[in-house]
Parts: C-alpha cells; sequence; structure tokens
C-alpha cells in the first residue's frame, strides 16, 4: 500500500471532498481520484461514497480512516527520526492573520523554505478563526490573547497596542480619559469583544459599542483614519498613521495588557519537527 495513497485518503475523508483535499494537498483532482481508486483496488473495499457535494465515508472508509491516519502519522515520525537533523521533507500548511502576517510573518516563511530546500510551505493568510483540525493545518499562528481551547500554543513574542483616533474624530467628540468615558464614544471593532486595560496591578474590562465592524486590522485602521471612531489595534498596523499625524493615541494612561504572537498545533504528545523549526525562527524573529 503506498503512503501517498493513505495520506491522500486521509486528506479527502476529513476535508469532506476532493477538490478541498486537491487543495490541501497541492495536486490536481485527478491525482487524488487516481490515489483513491488505486487504494480502493488494493483493499477490495469501497472507503468512499462519491456524492454531488463531495465524499462520505462508506462503514468500511470510517474504520479505516482512523487506522490510516495513525499510519501515516508513524511514518512522519519515523522519517524525522532518520532525517539529517537540518533537513526538511514534506509539506507545512500554516494559518496566519491577515493583518499582520504579509508584513510580519512572511519574512519568516519564506526564510524557512529557503534554509530548508526539501520543505513545501504553504501559507494562507486570515482573518477568519480557522479550524485547523478539521481544515487539515499543521499549525497557525495567532496573535492577540488566546482563548481556553484544547489546542497546543506556544509563545513566541509580545504584541504591543494602544488606542487610536483621528483628530477629526477627536476634535469632535473630545478623547476618552479613562475606561468608563470609553463607553460613550464610537468602538471599531471585530465584533462584540471585550477590551481590557491596566490600571495599576489591576485589569479592567469594557464592552465598546459602535456601529462599525471588520473582520481585518487594517480595514478598522482605515476606519479610525476616517475618523469613525476609535480602534484598540496592534502597533505594527498603527505606527505609521501615528506618525504621520493620521491617528493619535488616546487614554495612555490605561494601556491595554501585552498580548502575544503563539504557534497553535493541535493536540498531540510531540509537536512534528518542521512546527518546532518553524516556531523557532519565529522567537529567533521576535526575541
Amino acid at each position: 500500500m503506498d503512503i501517498e495513497d493513505l495520506q491522500t485518503f486521509v486528506e479527502v475523508a476529513d476535508a469532506g471532498g476532493v477538490s478541498a483535499a486537491a487543495r490541501r494537498l497541492g495536486v490536481s483532482k485527478s491525482i487524488v481520484s487516481r490515489r483513491l481508486f488505486r487504494l480502493e483496488a488494493d483493499l477490495g473495499v469501497q472507503l468512499l461514497a462519491r456524492t454531488t457535494r463531495g465524499a462520505a465515508l462508506t462503514e468500511a472508509g470510517a474504520t479505516f480512516r482512523d487506522h490510516a491516519a495513525r499510519v501515516c502519522t508513524e511514518i512522519d515520525i519515523a522519517r524525522e527520526t532518520i532525517l539529517p537533523a537540518e533537513d526538511l521533507r514534506g509539506r507545512l500548511r500554516i494559518a496566519a492573520p491577515l493583518s499582520f502576517g504579509p508584513t510580519d510573518l512572511a519574512p519568516v516563511f519564506a526564510e524557512l523554505a529557503r534554509r530548508h530546500p526539501l520543505l513545501h510551505v504553504h501559507a494562507c493568510y486570515s482573518d477568519r478563526f480557522v479550524d485547523l483540525i478539521g481544515e487539515g493545518f499543521d499549525c497557525a499562528v495567532r496573535v492577540g490573547y488566546l482563548p481556553d481551547s484544547n489546542l497546543i500554543a506556544r509563545r513566541v513574542g509580545p504584541i504591543h497596542g494602544k488606542l487610536v483616533a483621528s483628530p477629526d474624530y477627536i476634535k469632535a467628540h473630545g478623547a476618552p480619559e479613562t475606561p468608563d468615558e470609553l463607553l460613550g464614544h464610537q468602538a471599531l471593532m471585530q465584533g462584540t469583544e471585550t477590551w481590557q486595560f491596566v490600571d495599576g496591578d489591576k485589569t479592567i474590562s469594557v464592552h465598546p459599542q459602535g456601529r462599525f465592524k471588520a473582520d481585518n486590522g487594517t480595514a478598522l485602521a482605515i476606519a479610525a483614519v476616517a475618523g469613525l471612531g476609535i480602534a484598540w489595534l496592534p502597533a505594527c498596523l498603527t505606527e505609521s498613521y501615528v506618525a504621520s499625524g493620521a491617528l493619535v493615541a488616546v487614554m495612555t494612561r490605561y494601556p491595554p495588557p501585552t498580548a502575544g504572537v503563539f504557534v497553535v498545533r493541535p493536540p498531540g504528545q510531540h509537536p512534528a519537527r518542521k512546527v518546532r523549526v518553524l516556531t523557532e525562527l519565529l522567537i529567533e524573529h521576535f526575541g
């Protein structure tokens, strides 16, 4: 049985279809279909029932999928064990934020690929909170404050944020001096998040309100420049606007707590070596 056929079957089972699996694997749909046909022929059973919406596991396929996934994992570990320390192979799928990612993370991913010419690096940039397991990512780089989850996270660096507003907004509405005063202002947010601020040894939580929302930090910075409200953003997204005078830091007596850059991976006893190497490179970059 070909290990690539097994890996392809697991990807199709997890992705729910041939097209989605082909995108994950970076190959054509015809190659995925050929590998599936070959595996089913080897086993003499049907593993997947093709439908107009994708592919559903048969009873035999559901039973075989867990065994196949364990075999693939063990093979990956075995390969890593015998390869030289500097020799990374295979594919590394990384989910990264669209805000911050192309500017601050893309150079690190490119350096990883440069140092390891046999490694295929596939980075997906989106501010959507991706499902690592369901969507087949090896890891994600996330920025901010991590909610509780069953994922394993490693902090690789700090992120400093601030509240900013345009001079026009401040001229029209004033600038808040305290977290309580912030509640009387228009907040530019991604959703219904809670904002936190440091007051000595205390942390103050505020639930701001606002009419403008966007799922992208760059878009919120542009809205702040346009005078639509006050935004809480990482310094890396606002420093050029602050330097030019288009944005001004407000409520500086109550800074947000320092956030972090994290590498997040699915649960497991040991991270894959390619994830460990990426993590070390990010620590080197942000350190």
